[in-house]
């Protein structure tokens, strides 16, 4: 697997702080995110799961009534005292870079709706224009 950041930071991401659950064999893990984007985010853990690894797991969302359940597959991990992985910062933290995985295009629009709401609430409206290129003239 290529390990370069070209699909990594082809989006805008956003600092978010969201509880993220998940099941690894039968212990339950609950993490943050650090960051979201409407590929993917990053999941901040000092037990990261394996590259390549593909796992539901449900995004703590404010005002939705349930968790947001999103199929993820782990693209690259940073381990604590490991150097980062190519096109990662050398002092990120440790966790695991995870692509939103989506069975249908209703499904991909649906993430997608919510992850943009989350982002225009997180930036404001005027700098996520700005940012994603929208800026009206």
């Amino acid at each position: 697997m290529a390990t370069d950041g070209s699909d990594r930071r082809s989006e805008y991401r956003t600092p978010i702080e969201l509880k993220v659950e998940y099941k690894k064999l039968n212990t339950f893990f609950a993490d943050y995110t650090k960051n979201i984007c409407k590929g993917g985010t990053f999941i901040r853990t000092s037990k990261p799961l394996q590259i390549g690894t593909e796992f539901v797991f449900k995004l703590v969302v404010p005002r939705l009534p349930e968790p947001l359940s999103i199929r993820g597959q782990v693209r690259w991990v940073k381990r604590e005292g490991e150097p980062s992985p190519e096109g990662v910062a050398a002092d990120h933290e440790p966790g695991m870079g995870i692509r939103f995985v989506y069975e249908t295009e209703e499904r991909r629009a649906e993430i997608e709706g919510v992850v943009e709401r989350l982002m225009v609430e997180s930036l404001g409206p005027l700098l996520y224009s700005k940012l994603m290129g929208r800026d009206q003239h």
